[in-house]
């Protein structure tokens, strides 16, 4: 893997595309609702597959080096498979960010030599928290530590590489998670402070609210055993430090608390989208952003 260089310039290598707005989950931080999106421009919340294709395409040829294709929740996307397989073809490194209610061994049999990556989204594995976290589906939760296990042992059994994203919030930040971490052994787990996003999470924000001390309470009390073996972000590290595309296929970035959106990546071109947006390359690599994907 090697870094992206522009004229002058550095480009973040990687790109988050989130083209799948629909979720069934409700998780009371998420930063990525789009529900602005759904209703100012997409009624079914996501780019036809033929724009999609394109989109990737686009990116591809630009120089990126890595997509996460992120939702809402992308397994329910009934062209998924399609849009990783185009990614792989061009080039790019694949991966995908779910909270693992629709991974079946099927599709993990579909995924193989075309997906690299699987993040699964693990913020508890407690019952009654995700519950109140909203990670749960017409009230019932599918992620219970015995259904993460199963699911681990699967994606590692198919050779998938797998990732762990956690958020820390006012529900799980006393939660205890390093004996697990210890168990599955992901090759990387990425621990989020909950980030408020204007017009994203603000209904449910105050909920799931941390200050700093209480996410340093999950960080070097709950797992100062592990904690070296992880990629910690506070809210500052966030902002700024990624390159994103919305379900209307458009660069956004995060910078002043909200979501600022560029034109159509589609309808100009990415040079010109991505100059519109604000991104940090320095932030990108002092997060951890550079690894062997």
């Amino acid at each position: 893997m090697s870094l992206i260089e522009k004229p002058n310039k550095h480009l973040i290598p990687s790109v988050n595309y989130h083209f799948w707005q629909p979720c069934n989950m409700r998780c009371k931080f998420c930063f990525a609702t789009y529900h602005d999106v759904k209703k100012q421009l997409l009624p079914k919340g996501h780019l036809p597959k033929e724009k999609s294709l394109e989109l990737i395409g686009l990116l591809a040829d630009y120089g990126f080096k890595k997509i996460t294709f992120v939702g809402g929740e992308p397994t329910l996307c009934y062209w998924l498979d399609e849009l990783i397989l185009y990614a792989k073809e061009k080039g790019l490194t694949t991966m995908i960010v779910t909270n693992g209610s629709n991974i079946s061994a099927e599709k993990l049999i579909q995924w193989q030599g075309i997906l690299d990556w699987i993040t699964l989204s693990i913020d508890s594995l407690n019952d009654e928290t995700n519950k109140l976290i909203g990670r749960k589906e017409n009230n019932y939760t599918f992620q219970d530590v015995n259904r993460y296990r199963l699911l681990i042992e699967q994606i590692k059994n198919f050779n998938f590489r797998l990732k762990i994203n956690t958020v820390v919030n006012k529900y799980n930040y006393k939660e205890i998670v390093s004996p697990f971490i210890k168990e599955v052994k992901p090759e990387r787990w990425k621990i989020f402070k909950a980030l408020r996003i204007e017009g994203q999470n603000d209904k449910y924000f105050s909920d799931v609210s941390i200050t700093n001390e209480e996410f340093t309470h999950f960080l070097h009390i709950n797992h100062t055993d592990v904690i070296s073996q992880a990629v910690v972000e506070y809210n500052e590290d966030m902002r700024g430090s990624y390159v994103m595309i919305d379900p209307a296929g458009r660069f956004f970035d995060n910078t002043k608390g909200k979501h600022t959106y560029s034109s159509s990546i589609l309808e100009s071109d990415v040079e010109f989208a991505l100059s519109q947006v604000s991104t940090n390359y320095t932030k990108f690599i002092e997060r951890g952003g550079v690894y062997e994907w």
